[in-house]
This record gives C-alpha cells, sequence and structure tokens, in this order.
C-alpha cells in the first residue's frame, strides 16, 4: 500500500511547485488566447458595450472577419507590411556580411596600418571643419570620419571591437532609438539632410548639363539589365533542371518571383507600343528556354518537386536584386522631369517621415540599421566557427576562388541557420512595425505607415471595437501560420538538400 502510494506522492509534491508556473500559463497565455477567439465572433464595441450604456452584446459569427476582408483600409495596411518585409532578405545579407567580416582577425596587418593613418588625417580633418564652422557642408565628410574612427578602433582592439560596437545598437531601448532616428529625419535641421543636401545640389547642376538622350539611354539600358536578369534566371534554373538538381514544379515555383519585377516594369509604361514590347520580350524570354527544354535532350531526371527549396531561394533573391535595379531605373527616368524640364521643380533633400512616398523606405531603413548588428548576426558567426575547415582546405587545393569558397563550402553549411533566421524573421515582420510607426509616424502620413499590428492597436485600443480587432488579431495569426508552414515546407527541403 505504501508502495503505491508513494507515486501519487510524488506526482502531488511536482504539482505542488509547479503550480504557479501552471496557473501563470492558464491565466496569462491560454485564458486570452481562448476569449479573443470567442471575442472576434462578437460585436463588442466599447463604446456601446459598457456600464453606461445597456445594450446586450451578441455574436455575429464571421461578420467581422468578412468586414476586414471587404475593408479597404485593412488591405491596404497589409500591403504596408508586406511592403516593409521587403528589407528581409537585405538585412539578412547584411547580417552575413557582417558576420563574416568580424569573423576575421584587423589587428597587426599591413593594410590595417595604411587604413590606421588615412582614418587619423581623416578624423582630425573632420573635426577641424565643424569646428570652424562648416557644419552643414561637412556633416557628410564627418559621418564618414566617424566610420574611420570605428575603423581605427578595430586596428587598435581587433575583432572584439568590432563586434562589440555592431552590437551595441541592440541594447539599446527601441523607443529611444526611433525617438533618434526621428530627430535625425528631420527634413530642415537633421543631420542627415544636412549631410545630403550639398550632395544633392551638386547632383541637381550635373544633370542639368546632361543630354537628355544619354539620361534616357542609361534608363533604357537599366530595363534592359531587369530583362536581362529575368533571362540568366530562367536560363540557370533550366539548367538545374536539366541536370536533374530541381523538378519542374520547382522550376516554376522559383520561376514566378523571378518573373515579377520585369511584369512590373511592363506595367509601368504608359506607352501601349512599349507595353507590348515588354510584354513580348516577356514571353520571348519564357518561351526561348521552354524551347531549349523541349528540344535538348535532358541529361538526368528527377522528382517534380525535388529542389524546389534551391529554386525558390534563387527566385527570391534574384527578384530582390531586380526590384532594386527596376527602382534605381525609375528614378533615372524621372530626372529630366524634374530638373530639365521648363517647369521642372528641381532635386530636394527627401522629407523622409514627412512624406507620403518617403514614409516606408525610412523606416525600412531603419530596420535594416538594427537588423545587420542583431542576433542574426551572433548566429551567422557561432555557425561559421562551426564550419569544418577541411572543406575549406580541400576547396583550396581544387583551385576554388574565395566566392566559389563561399557558395559551395560556406553557404551550403550556413543553410540551417539561414533558414531559422527568414522564418524568425518572416514572423517578426509581419507582427511588428508598431513600435516603430507609433513613435516616429504614428501610422502616417496617411496611413502610409500604419501595419496590421498598429491596426490591431487602434481598433482595439483607440476606437474600442474589441471584436474587429480580436478578428484582426486571428486573422494576422493565419497568416503567419500559413507562410511558417510554407517556408517549413520548402525551406525546410533546401536545408535537408
Amino acid at each position: 500500500m505504501s508502495m503505491m502510494a508513494s507515486p501519487n506522492r510524488r506526482f502531488w509534491t511536482a504539482m505542488t511547485f509547479l503550480a504557479p508556473n501552471i496557473l501563470g500559463v492558464l491565466i496569462f497565455v491560454v485564458f486570452p488566447v481562448v476569449f479573443s477567439l470567442v471575442m472576434a465572433f462578437t460585436n463588442w464595441d466599447l463604446r456601446r458595450h459598457n456600464m453606461f450604456k445597456d445594450e446586450s452584446l451578441s455574436f455575429v459569427g464571421l461578420r467581422n472577419f468578412a468586414d476586414l476582408l471587404a475593408d479597404g483600409g485593412f488591405r491596404r495596411y497589409l500591403g504596408n507590411t508586406l511592403y516593409l518585409m521587403i528589407v528581409i532578405p537585405f538585412s539578412i545579407a547584411g547580417s552575413l556580411i557582417a558576420a563574416i567580416l568580424l569573423s576575421k582577425d584587423t589587428r597587426g596587418t599591413r593594410r590595417t596600418f595604411l587604413w590606421l593613418i588615412a582614418g587619423s588625417v581623416f578624423v582630425i580633418s573632420t573635426v577641424g571643419l565643424v569646428v570652424m564652422g562648416l557644419g552643414g557642408s561637412a556633416m557628410a565628410i564627418l559621418l564618414c570620419g566617424v566610420a574611420a574612427a570605428i575603423l581605427l578602433g578595430g586596428v587598435f582592439g581587433g575583432v572584439t571591437v568590432y563586434r562589440t560596437l555592431f552590437y551595441l545598437p541592440h541594447f539599446t531601448a527601441g523607443v529611444a532609438t526611433f525617438i533618434l532616428w526621428r530627430r535625425m529625419y528631420n527634413p530642415e535641421t537633421g543631420p542627415i539632410n544636412s549631410a545630403v543636401r550639398p550632395v544633392v545640389g551638386t547632383l541637381e547642376a550635373i544633370i542639368a548639363t546632361v543630354p537628355t538622350w544619354m539620361i534616357y539611354s542609361v534608363y533604357a539600358l537599366g530595363l534592359l539589365m531587369v530583362f536581362a536578369g529575368t533571362v540568366y534566371g530562367l536560363h540557370r534554373l533550366r539548367r538545374l533542371w536539366d541536370d536533374g538538381e530541381v523538378g519542374t514544379r520547382s522550376v516554376i515555383m522559383g520561376s514566378v518571383p523571378m518573373l515579377l519585377p520585369a511584369i512590373t516594369a511592363m506595367f509601368w509604361q504608359y506607352t501601349q507600343s512599349l507595353w507590348w514590347l515588354f510584354a513580348a520580350m516577356i514571353a520571348v524570354a519564357v518561351l526561348s528556354q521552354l524551347g531549349i527544354a523541349v528540344v535538348r535532350r535532358r541529361m538526368f531526371t528527377c522528382p517534380a518537386g525535388e529542389g524546389s527549396g534551391s529554386a525558390l531561394m534563387i527566385g527570391v533573391l534574384l527578384m530582390t536584386g531586380l526590384f532594386t535595379l527596376l527602382g534605381l531605373t525609375v528614378v533615372v527616368g524621372n530626372l529630366p522631369a524634374m530638373v530639365q524640364a521648363p517647369d521642372a521643380p528641381g532635386l530636394d533633400t527627401p522629407s523622409w517621415i514627412y512624406d507620403y512616398h518617403w514614409a516606408k523606405p525610412s523606416l525600412m531603413i531603419v530596420m535594416l540599421w538594427a537588423a545587420i548588428g542583431s542576433n542574426n548576426m551572433l548566429l551567422y558567426l557561432a555557425a561559421l566557427t562551426n564550419v569544418p575547415q577541411e572543406l575549406y582546405e580541400a576547396a583550396d587545393i581544387d583551385g576554388a576562388k574565395p566566392l566559389q569558397r563561399f557558395w559551395n563550402v560556406t553557404w551550403p553549411q550556413l543553410a540551417p541557420t539561414t533558414f531559422f533566421i527568414a522564418v524568425m524573421s518572416t514572423i517578426g515582420g509581419l507582427q511588428g512595425g508598431f513600435e516603430m510607426a507609433r513613435t516616429m509616424t504614428e501610422g502616417g502620413p496617411a496611413g502610409s505607415t500604419t501595419t496590421l499590428a498598429y491596426f490591431i492597436y487602434i481598433e482595439g485600443f483607440e476606437t474600442g471595437r474589441l471584436g474587429v480587432a480580436a478578428a484582426a488579431s486571428w486573422m494576422l495569426f493565419m497568416l503567419v501560420f500559413a507562410v511558417t508552414m510554407f517556408n517549413w515546407k520548402f525551406g525546410n527541403q533546401y536545408v535537408n538538400e
């Protein structure tokens, strides 16, 4: 009898110690989640359901979800959230580059001592310019001088100084950092515009003297490079398909994001003849690769879904680069109308967060700055130390160049870390944006920086529509869950390959 009672006594003793944690989870996690799910199917509105009004609470079924899907504002805020997430590939790449640079010791090399001399002269010169009263025109040089000072610190202290300086912003409170960036983005007195203003004036003077045909030639060259990059990506996928590394379904998955920049360029053209020209170029690019695949005999076969992670990774990376190139090309194409036309407004420094078109890019710059030296960099640093040196030695024996060493040795070994960072960054991107928008822009101008998280806050705590806010929260959860499952399905295959 005592032996039977002993396990029960141990069980209840353990439960006594675990009870505070279990009760905390039930009260502060499980109950709010279940309560919010029930609340999403009600018409709960604090303006109508409170102690001063006798209006009863009622269930409305899926009406809150249907209203959100039909609401143009909700779709717009979803678009803002997805737009801000464009910075994720750049932040991952920046964290990887920073980790690679910080994995090398910089002390004692001949090159670093040359930088030491140049950096010292640069810092002394820029400080002298500011002291002499040339703060506005010398601000750009001063910012470069700060970078030189960081370089000097790395020369004396080695890679430890660099790692500390890169990771230091991660310890700073988010709200304090956002307030600082808001001051830096001030169009009149901010240090960013003070540094950019002389550069913009010089650039405007140069553009005014350049022939218009030359600018449009650069514009046309940029569009051709976008299509050339698309053709290169399709050709690379077709070669992988021919070698049996990716399947047919995987090629289609990788081609879809790859074609988006070219399709966007096609719809940005207002002339019908140019529209048909770009449509024909896209069709030729796709059909030519299909024709080659049909005519040439496939060397190796594989399942249709084989290599889906690799194909999707190539497509997303190329899409990011081509969209960046396309944006710069459009800016070049608009320069004649901004500078050389008779009623041209001229070039001016951006208004950053106070301008409708610049607000989201301004927030993306802050996000990129914060992400490069964040935990992602530390994860990559840890992963780089675990790459077997035997693989590098074998690559050196085969005569691999630095880029080949990275692509064939380092990058495959970093695939699990990259997959984890991509999943967590995607989840954070869908859920984030509230603190930054609340502190820097208050969701403006004209709702251009209002994200889904900020929209939920507005609905729940400003307008008091708790039912709608709960429904929006669960729609955000379903979106995060779907994107995570997609990443897990195809990104995990890339890791396992």
